[in-house]
C-alpha cells in the first residue's frame, strides 16, 4: 500500500525565499530522519510564505501507512514557524 499526502502550509516570519528554504530544509531533514517517509516541496517554490509538501510512505497495509503519515503530519504541525491550511490524502 502506498500512502500519499499533500499538505499546504502558510509560513510565518519569513521575508525571503532564502529564509523559507532554511525552514524547509531543517524540517524536511528531521522528518525524513525520524519517520519512514519521503518528502519534498512540490509547489509554490517561488512564494516565500506558502509551500506545499508531498509526503509518501510504502507499507503492507493501509492502516500502517495511514498511521505513519499521521505521525509525520503531527510532527510537521508541531513546528511554530508555520500553519497547515490544506491536506489531501491519496491511496494507491
Amino acid at each position: 500500500m502506498i500512502g500519499f499526502v499533500e499538505c499546504e502550509y502558510r509560513i510565518f516570519q519569513t521575508h525571503s525565499l532564502k529564509e523559507k528554504r532554511a525552514v524547509l530544509k531543517r524540517t524536511l531533514t528531521r522528518l525524513k530522519q525520524k519517520f519512514n517517509v519521503s518528502a519534498a516541496e512540490v509547489e509554490h517554490q517561488d512564494l516565500w510564505q506558502l509551500t506545499k509538501i508531498a509526503i509518501v510512505t510504502v507499507s503492507t497495509s493501509q492502516k500502517s501507512a495511514e498511521r505513519e503519515l499521521d505521525y509525520a503530519i503531527k510532527f510537521l504541525d508541531s513546528f511554530p514557524e508555520w500553519e497547515r491550511v490544506k491536506t489531501n490524502f491519496e491511496w494507491l
